[in-house]
């Protein structure tokens, strides 16, 4: 990341800008905020309301608080790596800005007043008592992605996979290298032998489901409105779908699209006009969220995608992650996976953290469709087709 792209970018969900002069105190708030939501990254030395380029350099005391708010004013402490970026600053002076990375956290960090705070879009929020209490749950579920594999190995990894991956991360180091210096993807244990985590193997692995067996995604075609069961089934297609996440997502979308009518008509304007049972970009990111924030820690069922004659229903295991409600789910983010959704994004898959809900929405109020529903004891959620009155 270069000076120009850190003073241009804009402060979101897992990027922020504080001056030097930021009181230690006031900075733990949004280190405990990144690192209870997705991680992310903040700029010091940046002013976040000008933009000015202030550098660190001539503040070696106020440096030296801010390299201990992690340890000093954050419960319990948070790993922060840093670096150091080379500027020069609004007096003309070759200077350094300092980037503080703060990884997603599998604990609830709170800062010295025992408060919790969340990234929420570019906000630093902070938690009521049930949405602290809801977030430890989940907390719990989310650091199954760092969890061993157990039986897995180096020698089950696909390191051409890892090398695409690389290639567009502008990674100049070896797969092997990546895989055990980035997000403990690769591990060594007591005895020396490697461990592989469970992110590791759903992104990379050459056969992930030889070791997670319902970490896959399955198509239902039912003949009518109704699921039946026994003498009466309905079932006209079952498709299981596996493979990496990506080759999940890609693999899901393709063969939904061929599942997609599409309908053309003459309008009175003299034009035919094509419309389709679902809007692509519904479809797409219906596939991409349930294979980002799924829990995997839930072993007895796989992602179910069951199609209706009037409806897509969408069955993914775990509930809504966070505190993130039907109520506030176009404009609230937490991913219960952080490292799925980073490669996710990496591959353009995941525009920006939390606006493809949003997204959704909107390309169904535009083209007239009915608006999504939940059902949170599960993770459900279906959409009807346009042509369906409900």
């Amino acid at each position: 990341m270069t000076i120009q792209e850190i003073q241009n970018r804009k402060e979101d969900q897992t990027f922020d800008c504080k001056s030097i002069q930021i009181d230690p105190k006031a900075l733990a708030i949004p280190i405990v905020a990144f690192a209870n939501a997705d991680g992310g990254v903040i700029a010091i030395g940046i002013s976040d309301k000008s933009r000015t380029i202030e550098g660190i350099n001539q503040y070696t005391k106020k440096l030296n608080d801010i390299l201990r708010v992690p340890f000093d004013f954050c419960n319990p402490s948070i790993s922060v790596t840093y670096t150091y970026i080379p500027c020069t600053d609004k007096d003309g002076v070759d200077n350094r800005i300092l980037l503080m990375h703060i990884p997603a956290s599998s604990s609830l960090h709170t800062n010295q007043a025992d408060e919790a705070f969340m990234r929420v879009g570019d906000k630093s929020r902070k938690l009521t008592f049930e949405e602290r209490v809801q977030l430890m749950y989940d907390k719990g579920e989310r650091s199954f992605e760092d969890t061993a594999v157990y039986g897995a190995s180096i020698d089950d990894i696909d390191l051409n996979a890892v090398a695409k991956f690389l290639n567009l991360l502008g990674y100049s180091k070896s797969p092997i290298e990546y895989l055990r210096e980035n997000n403990h993807f690769v591990t060594t244990n007591k005895k020396g032998e490697d461990v592989v985590s469970v992110a590791c193997m759903l992104l990379f692995g050459k056969k992930p489901q030889d070791f997670l067996p319902r970490a896959r995604t399955r198509f239902i075609r039912f003949n009518g409105i109704e699921e039946k069961v026994g003498a009466e089934m309905n079932v006209i297609k079952d498709i299981v779908i596996e493979g990496t996440i990506l080759e999940q997502v890609e693999k899901t979308v393709e063969y939904l699209e061929t599942q997609v009518a599409e309908h053309t008509h003459l309008e009175q304007s003299g034009k035919f006009i094509t419309r389709r049972d679902y809007p692509k970009f519904v479809i797409q990111e219906m596939v991409v969220n349930a294979c980002c924030h799924r829990a995997y820690n839930i072993k007895g069922t796989e992602i179910q995608i069951k199609m209706f004659d009037n409806r897509i229903v969408f069955e993914s295991p775990g509930r809504l992650p966070g505190m993130v409600k039907p109520s506030n789910i176009r404009n609230t983010h937490f991913s219960r996976n952080p490292k799925i959704a980073a490669f996710l994004k990496t591959y353009h898959y995941v525009k920006e953290y939390g606006e493809g809900v949003d997204r959704m929405y909107r390309e169904l109020e535009v083209n007239g469709g009915a608006p999504l529903s939940f059902y949170t004891d599960d993770f459900i959620l279906t959409f009807h087709r346009f042509d369906i009155i409900v």
